[in-house]
């Protein structure tokens, strides 16, 4: 067999390879595919004739570009060198793009770009390789210059990919197209030059920002929206835990106390939680507080049954600010401390500092026995200015927050009548006369009986007008009972310091005159000691009250004996008295027979006075302010314990005072008898919770000195409608 390599008069050689014979003679395949476009269309015709494209002055030729100059426009084979085969040159997919008739290169156009695409469904969209050599798969050279792959997975296939189908297409693109006039959509990113003729705020950039303003308003919903809405719709179980448990204001319990409170005091011995009334009917201890853990406080939320408020008594006209941390426990006892200030503008503008502890809201109790053991300020009997007090007062109001108290304080009336209207007189300002006129009141109220609003929730309430139930036919109010008010003596010649026991109510009799000329209406027990007070009164407040002379040890610097004070049920006879001694405050009302409730003092263990519930009986005959019974409170009653300092109490003699000053208080213990029991402040019977919860701006600001006047003043709640005054409902 003939060798398949040109020779040159050298030693004959082979590959490795077995190939078939080549011819001596080099062929022209003939690909119209690939050839006809490199040359024009008569070259096979006419070696000669030159090639028919003309090509521009400024065609650059490239590797890519097969219309590139040659130095012969003919189509001739590689030629044959030493040890190399002769074959016809085959063009590459890059080539035949650019040859391509569907390139979009028109005479003079570059075209050294080639760039690929996917190839669409039609078949005419596919390249088509050329046809399979199938006497051989590849053909080299030995010095390595050329390699031509046709097996299937070269570049460009020759082989078994005839019927394939590319996935890219390659196509000739010319650079200079992008000078063209034609613009892009997005030209305007890259070519700050041109005009941007787009709106200024297309569908597309208004949904992207709407997107985004969504997004924004859903984080601030879920990081604040959401917080702020679970902090009021938990507001009640806050106040309620507030009221139930060891928790301060700042959310911190200390451990010492981090118990269960109980309404008993554990410290409170067994043999005397139980004992036998004036009245014959037992009694058993509902509440306690023996103040043994010294280093007590009574912030918002510190204790569970007392609250130290933080304001002005300014109804009064005090000189001290009640600040709470002048309220703890030490050596066994509560101490309430009245300071002197050095600087008054660091307290308010007060010159004294001093502290009220309450169990508004918290502590209540409605009928039965209260008794506290106390010791007074000062260095002896004859201090005078102090005004030491412990009192109890309708949960309806609040002690020191005047919009409460507005209508509320000191009503205790369920009769539908001229009681209950502004100053207890007509709407036209006709009477009673009585109303209009009384010796007995101060030229400062126009010597007008009464100056009070009107009852704001009583029995003439119009039906669905705001008022705290039962219902709107049920007079409600804040009547006062006091446990003791201490001052000096002021009778003629006499020294010491008296102790004023006093119940106080709403409406007024004329004159404010009460019953005594029976036993049953008001009896004096040790006539030595216990004397009716002058004072009856004034155009805010009724008061039935005696004064008792007190003990000389009791006070700070005399010895600070412990004395109970208080009140308490039916009079005792000396036999009773003595075998069951049970000093305290014990008063007894029933609402369905309201004629057989009483209130008996006593002081130093011994009883003092009982006024019985005839004493506030109608005032409706001639001359009368035409008002009817007063009740003996039938309102669940909080408790106050305060040390004031003020000339509308007693005149204030500096040289007499001490400072500081401490009242202290042993313990407080409220009996109640059996089956009757109640310490709740708003129980079924006379709820308050509701209401006061729809209030709470008032209870808890103690700058508003009205209901119904508009802020900064008043709250601005509105005045319920009262079926028999101006108009009727």
């Amino acid at each position: 067999m003939s060798s398949p390599w040109p020779t040159d008069g050298g030693e004959s050689q082979h590959s490795g390879a077995s190939t078939p014979e080549l011819p001596s003679t080099p062929q022209t395949a003939q690909y119209p595919a690939f050839d006809a476009p490199l040359l024009p269309p008569d070259a096979r015709d006419s070696s000669s004739k030159p090639p028919s494209r003309s090509l521009s002055a400024t065609y650059v030729s490239s590797p890519l570009n097969p219309n590139a100059a040659h130095s012969s426009p003919y189509l001739r084979p590689h030629a044959a060198n030493r040890l190399s085969a002769t074959f016809t040159r085959v063009a590459s997919e890059e080539a035949q793009a650019l040859a391509s008739p569907n390139s979009p290169l028109q005479p003079g156009m570059r075209g050294s770009m080639v760039l690929y695409r996917l190839a669409s469904d039609d078949a005419s969209d596919v390249l088509t390789p050329p046809p399979i050599i199938n006497n051989r798969d590849s053909v080299i050279s030995s010095s390595g210059a050329s390699v031509y792959t046709l097996s299937s997975d070269s570049k460009y296939p020759a082989g078994a990919l005839t019927s394939a189908r590319g996935g890219f297409v390659p196509y000739a693109f010319d650079p200079d197209l992008d000078s063209a006039d034609t613009q892009d959509d997005d030209d305007f990113l890259h070519q700050p030059q041109s005009p941007d003729t787009r709106y200024c705020c297309s569908c597309r950039g208004i949904m992207n920002i709407s997107m985004l303003l969504i997004l924004v308003f859903s984080l601030l919903t879920l990081f604040i929206g959401y917080p702020v809405l679970t902090y009021y719709r938990g507001d009640s179980e806050r106040q309620f835990l507030a009221s139930t448990v060891s928790i301060n204001a700042t959310g911190q319990a200390s451990l010492s106390r981090f118990r269960i409170p109980s309404p008993i005091d554990p410290d409170t011995p067994d043999s005397v939680k139980n004992r036998t009334g004036f009245d014959n009917q037992p009694y058993h201890l509902v509440f306690s507080d023996e103040f043994n853990t010294d280093g007590r406080t009574f912030l918002t939320g510190d204790d569970p049954y007392w609250e130290a408020v933080d304001l002005w008594y300014g109804a009064t006209g005090d000189q001290e600010w009640y600040d709470p941390k002048q309220v703890t426990t030490s050596n066994g006892s509560l101490r309430i401390l009245l300071e002197q200030v050095a600087d008054p503008s660091t307290n308010h503008g007060l010159p004294y500092k001093s502290g009220m502890l309450q169990s508004w809201n918290k502590l209540c109790f409605t009928g039965g026995y209260i008794e506290v053991a106390i010791t007074l300020p000062g260095a002896d009997s004859n201090a005078t200015g102090y005004w030491p007090g412990a009192w109890t007062m309708g949960n309806l109001a609040r002690a020191g927050y005047p919009a409460t108290t507005d209508g509320m304080w000191p009503y205790s009336y369920d009769a539908c009548d001229v009681g209950t209207f502004p100053n207890q007189t007509y709407a036209n300002g006709t009477g009673p006369a009585a109303a209009l006129f009384s010796d007995q009141s101060k030229p400062k109220y126009n010597n007008a009986l009464s100056w009070l609003s009107g009852q704001r929730v009583s029995a003439c309430t119009c039906s669905g007008e705001d008022h705290p139930g039962p219902n709107t036919s049920q007079g409600r109010g804040a009547p006062e009972i006091d446990i003791l008010e201490v001052e000096r003596n002021k009778l003629p010649g006499s020294t010491g310091q008296v102790v004023s026991q006093s119940a106080q109510f709403a409406p007024f009799t004329h004159d404010y005159a009460y019953a005594n000329d029976t036993q049953d209406a008001w009896s004096i027990h040790n006539q030595t000691i216990t004397r009716a007070n002058t004072y009856r009164g004034s155009a805010v407040q009724q008061a039935v009250s005696a004064l008792t002379d007190l003990p000389d040890d009791m006070f700070q610097g005399s010895g600070q004996r412990f004395t109970t004070l208080g009140a308490r049920g039916p009079p005792p006879t000396v036999g009773l008295f003595a075998d069951h001694p049970a000093p305290g405050f014990e008063y007894w009302t029933d609402p369905s027979s309201p004629q057989d409730g009483f209130i008996t003092w006593q002081a130093d263990g011994a009883p003092t006075v009982t006024m019985g519930a005839s004493a506030l009986g109608p005032d409706t005959g001639d001359g009368g302010s035409m008002v009817s019974q007063r009740r003996i409170s039938e309102e669940p009653m909080s408790i106050v314990f305060n040390l004031a300092i003020s000339k509308n109490w007693q005149a204030i003699d500096l040289a007499t005072l001490e400072f500081p000053a401490e009242m202290r208080i042993d313990y407080v213990r409220v009996y109640q008898r059996a089956g009757q029991q109640n310490i709740n402040c708003s129980p079924a019977d006379y709820p308050t919770a509701d209401y006061i919860s729809a209030h709470m701006p008032a209870y808890t600001n103690s700058n508003l000195t009205s209901w119904s006047d508009a802020s900064p003043a008043g709250a601005g709640y509105s005045w319920p409608k009262n079926s028999l005054y101006d108009g009727g409902c």
